[in-house]
């Protein structure tokens, strides 16, 4: 009966670690695309070993033109595909979103100490996109950020079990997450 009691006092006292995740959480894409790509840059000319993948526009407007970046050697993968002017299909290229992937991978692999994915957006809320390379970053603990559209909050809510911080569309937000959880990082 002791045992009992003092284990389940001892599991009461245990608390969580803190998830070193976080989202800007946004209403519009406005500029959070070019927020979050500046950030990632910033750190990394302070010394920080940052890696994944930002959104960019590449030499037109339309989702057509919008490709993820690799942060380390500026591969880029389409992020969107032609379907035509009357299609009513998702235009998400899961195929380049896929090959994008690795770039995820190669950053937990690597130690990076902070790993940017460019969106938890549909493909992931379902089980898709990045969302197994996102759980293997955030099951071992190490720091990633990403961007949530308002209409997926409550997924990302639920993929975090709440632990992560959001965050609002700011580089003083960003700056403070970051020096938060940057005490038990080491520099590259």
């Amino acid at each position: 009966m002791n045992e009992e009691i003092e284990s389940s006092a001892s599991a009461s006292r245990y608390t969580a670690p803190p998830c070193p995740a976080a989202a800007i959480v946004h209403a519009h894409h406005d500029s959070v695309d070019g927020l979050l790509a500046d950030f990632a840059f910033s750190l990394r000319k302070r010394g920080w070993k940052v890696c994944g993948v930002v959104q960019q526009q590449s030499g037109g407007e339309g989702k057509e033109h919008t490709l993820l970046i690799d942060l380390d050697n500026g591969a880029s993968f389409p992020l969107f595909q032609r379907l035509g002017s009357g299609s009513t299909s998702c235009s998400l290229d899961s195929g380049g979103v896929a090959a994008a992937s690795i770039v995820l991978r190669r950053a937990l692999q690597d130690g990076a100490d902070l790993t940017i994915a460019n969106r938890f957006g549909a493909l992931e809320a379902g089980g898709g996109g990045f969302a197994d390379e996102m759980l293997a970053l955030l099951s071992e603990g190490r720091p990633l950020l990403t961007v949530v559209a308002d209409a997926y909050l409550l997924d990302w809510r639920w993929f975090t079990g709440g632990g992560a911080a959001e965050l609002p569309a700011s580089l003083p937000a960003l700056e403070t997450w970051f020096a938060g959880i940057a005490g038990g990082l080491r520099r590259q």
